[in-house]
């Protein structure tokens, strides 16, 4: 197995999606296959944007691309991928993060291991570069985040450095950091009421639903979910809302939720709220699965929070 940097384009002739697949060629198939089984952070290249390296997955496995001679797609292990919290970028005080990419002086190299889409990566390179984009004490820092003078906090011992791997798979871990990007992408606002609430310490009300839980092989990317309020999550999660195949109209179990309830929670045109960036809108193939698996599916075993 071999750790691998990806790297991804978002107007590519190649039809890839980071959290689902990655689509390559055939000159890069003895890479990627070394790589299956192992992790792989994903580089957006600096003509094509500003993200540098913006995740993190792990290659299931690869097979050929049907109907496409010459080209493969790696396929990503469900519930393996993760956003950074913050992108990492390209260099740090002008030097490349890859020893790959560096000369024996530590200057940046032109041509050559720079021009591929594919590079082997060094354990020791993969460590530096999570650990810059998913710090250690992600979970420490959000916690603090909103009420830092917390005396149960502000006197706890150092966080205890998890290793690398172990922090990518653990769930405590994965919350934080899917919830602390949802939220972001968008901008703290509800994405069914189109309300930004915050407390007095500016804590917001939001939360983040996954629209396929990871349970059900979903995911942690933030295509795979959605900034909603406590009582619109909750609705979300039994099925009492969903969003139509459009990706915008919201669709509500009209028979079991109340008409004014309707009216105080959900935005009168009935329109999902898009993310800042397009590129973290739902992806179809989440909001189909939450249509046809939990949408309107199960009558309510619990009083609601109108009842």
């Amino acid at each position: 197995m071999s750790k691998l940097v990806l790297m991804h384009k978002a107007d590519s002739i190649y039809e890839d999606e980071p959290d689902v697949v990655y689509d390559f060629p055939k000159s890069y198939l003895k890479a990627v296959s070394e790589g299956v089984g192992d992790w792989v952070v994903y580089y957006e290249p600096v003509k094509a944007g500003a993200r540098g390296y913006f995740a993190v997955a792990k290659i299931q496995r690869v097979i050929p691309k049907p109907g496409e001679t010459g080209r493969f797609l790696a396929l990503i292990e469900p519930g393996s991928y993760l956003p950074f919290d913050r992108n990492v970028p390209h260099r740090i005080d002008g030097r490349p993060l890859e020893a790959a990419l560096t000369d024996a002086d530590g200057n940046p190299l032109r041509g050559g291991a720079v021009q591929l889409a594919v590079r082997r990566l060094p354990e020791s390179d993969f460590a530096r570069i999570v650990s810059l984009g998913l710090p250690a004490d992600l979970e420490h820092r959000e916690a603090t985040r909103y009420d830092p003078a917390i005396p149960e906090l502000a006197d706890a011992p150092v966080p205890f450095e998890r290793p690398i791997l172990e922090r990518l798979t653990r769930r405590p871990y994965r919350d934080v950091a899917f919830r602390r990007r949802v939220r972001e992408a968008y901008d703290y606002r509800c994405a069914m009421s189109g309300l930004r609430l915050r407390n007095g310490g500016g804590r917001p009300e939001v939360q983040a639903a996954h629209i396929r839980p990871v349970e059900h092989q979903g995911n942690d990317s933030v295509r795979n979910g959605l900034a909603l309020s406590g009582t619109l999550h909750w609705m979300f999660d039994r099925g009492l809302v969903s969003v139509a195949e459009d990706r915008r109209t919201i669709l509500v179990s009209r028979n079991k939720v109340p008409g004014e309830v309707i009216a105080r929670l959900i935005a009168p045109d009935m329109q999902l709220l898009p993310p800042l960036d397009p590129r973290d809108a739902p992806h179809p193939e989440n909001l189909k699965w939450h249509r046809e698996h939990v949408f309107g599916a199960s009558a309510l075993d619990e009083p609601a929070p109108w009842d």
